[in-house]
């Protein structure tokens, strides 16, 4: 380690990193730091939080980089630093006594333990000194050694209970199957939360989740509801217009803090750019609206430019400040535009981005800025002006990247890019998605596997969303690429998942393979805002079975389901991608066989990546041994024939031989 470094010198997650040379002597999780803590009988002070935080940042300088604060806790705690992309399940369990304990969660997440990994106090961010009735850390620090010196008894109690309490909030309830009723009730609720007049749900702060509006689009396809389609159109189009959206560079904030998406927390994550790909490419195969296409393409265009590996992975997340500022990068005020735009083009700034003197945003220093928003229609010269200003923007100090690679979330971002390239057929999309795809199975998923890579590389264990998702996005590559190794890697991931996380006794799957302490493992339902590897497992295995006719995975898929079905006939809006996979299996599933060669078939395939068919499974029956074994679809067909064969609710209507006719069945 570096002179003055801790042990975190010594990690590969960049967030572990940020705090190498805090004044806090923090040790990494694990063993090591849980011994000490027993030996020396202190507690143990644990620190979650991630790389793009902006509070987590706020904390660290204000606090841990502070001597006096340091003083506090190498003295009288064992101190432990996650970083929760890193370890999920250690961030799932901790939220979840967080949320026991004080009624709120967020990060960064500060937990209070006893040796044996038993929460007794948890919180937020926590200022150095109480303020705004706030308790600091210097005054609370104090508090509790005292009581864990003095009222050792009820820490203990407290503790033993929270745990109790963490056990039975992680063991899901089953109902029994989840019929159409739920996703009606999913839409209700929905309805009752949408914002008509700036769409989403709720009010502020505003989250994204496209996973609801993926399921809206369901919902409308399967019950012809008019106003389901309409909540997911107008809410695509007030996020794509609003400060939510890099209207600059492209990309997705994480959430806005205002109802009309105007004002976001600036960090840009890889989950929200492979989510909200996937909703504005199902946006557009439902409406054919121009500027869903648009705003699609320019995310996968960020994602290109901004946030892929020379190894091909995609990074986890840019940051939400620049040299201290929240937001900095993004911001403009009317005197800097004045300075490089002329007269004419500040007038359109104004006009096609709201810009203003007097701004909307108030900084911490009480400076107004703009965040742009787009408030005008757009026109070549709009387009003119967001060129020079991004120009200009990328003379600024660009935010921090961090670049680990998350086997999870890279899957998501295939499968978002998979779908694109279903609509349009670019192939810089299938080819970004083909080499992450190659990069994530070649270095992360070889041997026992791993959830994350970085600087060469691969470390953690890995969890049922490494699994779920990469298979998901295999699958989704293959119905727009028909490469048969695709599918038998997404069957390989899901046997591995079944093997190494599935609850043999209950029903569902663990989120990791291993307790985390004496709460025991994590099975996850609640699709937050990344859906549960619950929710994605389903629909895999649901797929998968449609594609091969194995008996064992559907079983699995119909296990899963009932296991878990209490929580989503409870509260079907807070499981949209879970809601999405039981429409998968309500059916019914459109089958399609195309025949011929690679090339033969493309026609086939751009038809139907254009058309809105959420419920269907594609093969490319092209002679290949591979593909004969794993799909009966592809057996016993011609495969000199170039034509489409299609099969709905277990009866095929007779093969068509042109794109055209094909569009037609589907379209029935």
């Amino acid at each position: 380690m570096a002179k003055g470094a801790n042990r975190l010198a010594k990690e590969k997650s960049p967030y572990l990193l940020q705090h190498a040379h805090n004044p806090v002597d923090w040790y990494p999780w694990g063993e090591e730091a849980f011994r000490k803590a027993r030996e020396e009988d202190k507690p143990v002070f644990l620190s979650i939080g991630y790389s793009s935080c902006h509070w987590c940042h706020v904390m660290a300088e204000e606090s841990f980089q502070e001597d006096d604060v340091a003083a506090l806790l190498n003295e009288n705690f064992i101190s432990v630093k996650v970083d929760r992309e890193e370890r999920p399940d250690i961030d799932a369990i901790y939220m979840t006594a967080a949320q026991i304990m004080s009624g709120t969660g967020g990060w960064p997440l500060t937990i209070i333990m006893t040796p044996d990994r038993k929460p007794f106090f948890a919180a937020t961010y926590l200022p150095k000194l109480s303020r705004q009735g706030m308790t600091g850390l210097t005054t609370l620090l104090p508090i509790i050694t005292e009581f864990w010196r003095e009222r050792r008894d009820e820490v203990a109690d407290a503790s033993v209970k929270v745990a109790e309490a963490i056990k039975t909030v992680n063991k899901p309830s089953s109902a029994g199957r989840i019929g159409v009723e739920s996703l009606m009730e999913g839409y209700a609720r929905l309805k009752k939360s949408y914002d008509p007049r700036h769409g989403g749900f709720g009010l502020a702060p505003k989250f994204p989740t496209p996973h609801r509006l993926t399921f809206l689009l369901r919902y409308w396809k399967r019950t012809g509801e008019p106003n389901a389609l309409e909540m997911v159109r107008h809410t695509l189009r007030e996020m794509r217009r609003g400060g939510i959206y890099d209207q600059l560079g492209g990309g997705f904030h994480r959430y806005s803090t205002d109802r009309s998406w105007t004002v976001p927390h600036f960090e840009k994550m890889l989950y929200d750019q492979a989510m909200l790909l996937m909703a504005y490419v199902e946006g557009w195969q439902a409406t054919g609206d121009e500027e869903f296409e648009r705003t699609a393409r320019e995310i996968a265009d960020y994602v290109l430019e901004r946030m892929t590996s020379p190894e091909g992975g995609f990074c986890s997340a840019e940051d939400a400040d620049t040299e201290g500022v929240e937001g900095g990068y993004y911001l403009w005020s009317e005197e800097k535009l004045s300075s490089f735009l002329t007269p004419e083009e500040l007038s359109e700034a104004r006009r096609v981005f709201g810009v203003s003197t007097d701004g909307n945003n108030e900084g911490d220093d009480g400076d107004r800025s703009n965040v742009l928003r787009l408030d005008g229609e757009w026109t070549e010269t709009s387009e003119r002006v967001r060129a020079k200003m991004l120009e200009r923007r990328n003379q600024r100090t660009a935010p921090f990247l961090d670049d680990k690679i998350m086997a999870d979330w890279n899957g998501l971002m295939i499968a978002g890019l998979a779908k694109a390239y279903g609509a349009w057929r670019d192939p810089r999309h299938r080819d970004a998605a083909r080499k992450a795809a190659k990069f994530v199975m070649s270095s992360m998923m070889e041997g026992e596997g791993y959830h994350m890579y970085r600087d060469g590389a691969a470390v953690g264990p890995t969890f049922l969303d490494d699994l779920a998702f990469m298979a998901w996005g295999l699958i989704e590559l293959y119905f727009t690429d028909p490469d048969p190794e695709l599918l038998e890697k997404a069957i390989d991931l899901a046997e591995r998942m079944l093997s190494e996380f599935d609850d043999p006794t209950e029903g569902g799957f663990f989120k990791n393979s291993e307790d985390v302490g004496p709460m025991g493992r994590i099975k996850e339902v609640y699709d937050g805002a990344v859906p549960s590897g619950n929710s994605v497992a389903l629909t895999v295995l649901l797929l998968l079975h449609a594609l091969t006719g194995r008996e064992d995975l559907l079983k699995a898929a119909e296990r899963t389901e009932e296991a878990l079905s209490g929580a989503v006939i409870d509260s079907p809006d807070a499981h949209a991608q879970f809601l999405n996979a039981v429409d998968l299996r309500l059916g019914p599933i459109v089958e399609i066989a195309l025949t011929g060669g690679r090339e033969q078939v493309e026609p086939f395939l751009a038809e139907v990546g254009r058309r809105f068919v959420p419920r269907k499974v594609v093969v490319n029956a092209s002679g290949d041994d591979l593909i004969s074994e794993l799909s009966p679809l592809a057996r016993d067909r011609d495969a000199a024939e170039v034509a489409a064969h299609v099969c709905k609710d277990k009866a095929c209507l007779a093969p068509v031989n042109d794109p055209s006719s094909l569009g037609r069945l589907l379209g029935d």
